[in-house]
């Protein structure tokens, strides 16, 4: 039992690893695969992103403000039925975050995902994270 255990957590971590990877290369699609239901739940806005279809928009409206925005990965923990990833995420601010006009600037902010899993496929990313520490980066001044 614990070898079958331990081969699922080394499968969901891989598709952690998939995932976070392509979203760093807009590869959306594949992103995608790696759910078995699309659902981003961010903890510092409050926002919830449902479907594949919020979560497509979701992409769009992220990579449109940050075009260059990724994660770099610090640590990956293994928990049963989840994966738990502290990642730094960066991006530079060239579109309109809430109606503002770009900084140009850009930000990093340590953040903490905990991916769900049911089986092999994720059903939530849920992402915890301090918007503050965007929000203060990307200010002009």
């Amino acid at each position: 039992m614990d070898a079958e255990r331990d081969s699922l957590a080394a499968r969901q971590e891989a598709v952690v690893r998939e995932h976070m990877a392509s979203e760093n290369e807009s590869r959306f699609d594949d992103t995608l695969a790696t759910f078995a239901h699309p659902r981003y739940e961010l903890i510092g806005t409050g926002q919830v992103y449902d479907g594949e279809d919020e979560v497509k928009a979701y992409y769009a409206a992220s990579r449109a403000v940050f075009p260059d925005q990724r994660n770099e990965v610090r640590a990956v923990h293994g928990a049963e039925g989840a994966v738990a990833v502290e990642f730094d995420l960066l991006g530079t601010h060239t579109g309109s975050l809430a109606g503002e006009e770009p900084t140009g600037r850009s930000f990093r902010c340590p953040m903490v995902a905990l991916f769900i899993f049911e089986g092999e496929k994720i059903v939530c990313e849920r992402v915890y994270f301090d918007s503050g520490t965007i929000y203060r980066q990307l200010e002009a001044g």
